[in-house]
């Protein structure tokens, strides 16, 4: 299983817009607002990486009201006890 986080800024006014929109992806566990540099936190866990990109190229940056994306992918077996 592929997880990854992913940092969205939306235009101002648009963030539960966004979110809303963000929410119908498959493959999208949580989607919060945050306060600061990013508007949005995006939690994604699929099966393969391949979907992972796909999500955020095909689908997430294409949200009308997203304007940028920074993803965090992670390392598996880091932090997992």
């Amino acid at each position: 299983m592929e997880l990854a986080f992913v940092l969205v800024k939306s235009k101002m006014g648009h963030e539960m817009e966004v979110m809303n929109s963000i929410l119908k992806i498959d493959g999208i566990k949580e989607v919060m607002g945050t306060y600061g540099q990013y508007d949005i936190f995006v939690k994604i866990q699929v099966p393969s990486r391949s979907q992972v990109e796909k999500i955020i190229t095909k689908e997430l940056r294409k949200i009308s009201n997203v304007v940028s994306t920074t993803t965090l992918p992670v390392i598996p077996g880091q932090g997992e006890k």
